[in-house]
């Protein structure tokens, strides 16, 4: 069974990857190294003579010359060895290196706030649809179906203009402070915490919103289980009924969603980022779409697919050890 789902694991990445690949070549139909081209000569860096012989010369340096079954083949074997080449907009600087020099500020974001958005938005979920908790704490289901429906981004907005332009307590945007070398220092650690803690109050609060509307409508369906009102008539009270009979069973659709969120962590909120000019793997995906740079969209995608896959993959094997009800094994018999 393991073997089984590696193979759909890896159908699964072809299939996206050659997606990947087609869509933004056969879309637009734009150029990113004549608009690269175009952008110099139009500041005056470039003369117009010449610039086709350019055009045809870095085309023929990246491949794009060649016809696209051919240019298939080869992004193929390159995505194979996670070689992605060269940015088109960005020439001489390498994907992975600009993908590299980003990935640690998205990361050090998202999984932080995602974790504590899941945290506390599904024990607030729980507790919300669970009849013997408090008042206040029912209270509070509808000010996440508030939060809920707010998106990331102008959630990010509001922030940005309540508490950085208005009481100036946060920096309007970066990842920190303007003339700062990067340095492994204390004072810049906690330059980067100071220019994070706005765009993750942004995201801890809408997520906690959307894992407590999930969670609630979970736990409202198992409250009305049988084993839980049979768990009560044999003496079980607080919290073992509530954590053990209540909120475990309702847990699993929510480390499903979880696991895809993890994924989908490697390409950061894009728009988050972009609100709050962070320096992410989301800004990045923003630019090179804005310059049709093909080679960073793909290096950036593929990772995305890769990371979705593969959690997904490793959920698919942890469930049986989550849920006791699901075997692999008896799932191949049937």
């Amino acid at each position: 069974m393991i073997l089984r789902r590696l193979g759909m694991f890896l159908v699964v990445i072809w299939s996206a990857a050659t997606v990947n690949f087609f869509v933004p070549r056969l879309g637009a139909g734009r150029d990113p190294i004549r608009e690269k081209l175009g952008q110099l000569m139009a500041s005056g860096g470039l003369r117009q003579e010449g610039i086709e012989a350019m055009v045809a010369a870095y085309q023929a340096k990246f491949g794009l010359d060649q016809p696209l079954y051919v240019q298939y083949v080869n992004f193929l074997s390159d995505t194979a060895q996670l070689d992605f080449g060269y940015s088109l907009a960005n020439y001489p600087t390498r994907v992975w290196q600009m993908v590299g020099n980003a990935l640690p500020w998205t990361i050090g974001l998202l999984f932080v706030s995602t974790l504590i958005g899941f945290v506390l938005g599904t024990l607030l979920g729980a507790l919300t649809a669970w009849p013997k908790a408090p008042r206040w704490v029912r209270a509070l289901a509808l000010p996440m179906v508030t939060l809920s429906a707010i998106p990331f981004y102008l959630l990010g907005l509001i922030l940005l203009w309540v508490l950085a332009l208005e009481m100036g307590w946060f920096p309007l945007s970066g990842g920190y402070a303007p003339g700062t070398l990067p340095s492994v220092s204390v004072s810049f650690a906690l330059d980067v915490l100071h220019h994070s803690l706005l765009p993750a109050l942004a995201i801890v609060l809408s997520a906690i919103g959307l894992w407590g509307v999930g969670m609630r409508g979970m736990m409202v369906s198992t409250v009305s289980e049988v084993f839980v009102t049979l768990a009560e008539a044999n003496g079980l009270r607080g919290p073992t009924l509530f954590l053990r009979y209540a909120l475990r069973n309702a847990l699993l659709p929510q480390f499903t969603a979880l696991g895809l969120s993890l994924g989908y962590i490697v390409t950061g909120q894009v728009l988050v980022e972009v609100v709050f000019a962070y320096p992410g793997v989301g800004s990045l995906l923003f630019q090179a779409i804005q310059a049709s740079d093909y080679t960073v969209i793909n290096g950036i995608v593929f990772l995305t697919i890769l990371a979705i896959g593969g959690v997904t993959l490793l959920m698919d094997l942890l469930y049986p050890l989550l849920d006791p009800r699901i075997s692999h094994h008896r799932g191949a018999a049937a």
